[in-house]
Formats: C-alpha cells, structure tokens, sequence
C-alpha cells in the first residue's frame, strides 16, 4: 500500500464571495488543473501552521483565521493523498501567484467550469451544500 500524503488545503474566500483557485504547474502530478491553494504538512507542523506557511509561500497571503472544512482520503494510481481542508474565512495580502502559478478568483458557480483533480470534487460539493 502506498504512503499517505497529509495535505493542508485552503478555501480562501474574499469577503464577495470569490474562491481563490490556483492552476497546478504542468511538471506536477495533475499538472495543468485547478486546485485550492496549500500543500504538505512538514514534520512537528500543525495543519494549521502548515496551511498558514504553504499560503504565504504560494499566494502571498497572511492567514488570520481558519476553520475546518473537511477531510478527504482519495487514492490515485501512485499515490494516496489526504487533503485536510480548511476554509480561510480572514486573510490580509493580495493573491498572487508566487511560484509563476496562474491564479483565479471564481464564485462558486463557476467551480464546475475548471477542471480540478479527482480528490477535490468532495471538496467543491461542500463548498456548494455551505451556500445552499
């Protein structure tokens, strides 16, 4: 069985409602789709500060308050990945794509029209069910 990749996920919401999304490097597994911005938990990091660190790094954002979205274990053919999302209700600092990622700030209707990987539709179905 493969390792477990524990991965820290942020639903970043500006205060309209827009979602950010960041487009994957195409060198990256599912390179070229969208996806919500984060990364892996390092060893001795919370989720909390591994979220906080990955979206500084990534999207040049400060978090200043978080709270849990869901969690999802998804198995890839090479590799299971478990994305501990978090939704980031307070952030200062303008997204911008750090790393040269393509970054997009989309309402939740709008979802649907990027392609994302597998493992985060679950994540677009909650994000969806918070709105009804």
């Amino acid at each position: 069985m493969s390792r477990v990749i524990h991965v820290a996920v942020g639903v970043v919401r500006r205060s309209d409602g827009k979602i950010l999304i960041a487009r994957r490097p195409d060198h990256l597994h599912m390179g070229g789709r969208w996806e919500f911005p984060g990364g892996k938990v390092e060893a001795g990091e919370s989720v909390q500060q591994a979220l906080t660190r990955e979206l500084h790094e990534e999207v040049a954002i400060e978090v200043q308050q978080l709270q849990p979205l869901l969690k999802i274990q998804h198995d890839y053919e090479e590799k299971t990945v478990l994305l501990d999302t978090w939704q980031v209700t307070a952030f200062t600092g303008e997204a911008q794509g750090l790393e040269g990622q393509e970054t997009a700030w989309v309402a939740v209707q709008e979802l649907k029209n990027y392609q994302f990987p597998d493992a985060n539709q679950a994540i677009i179905e909650a994000i969806e069910a918070a709105e009804v």
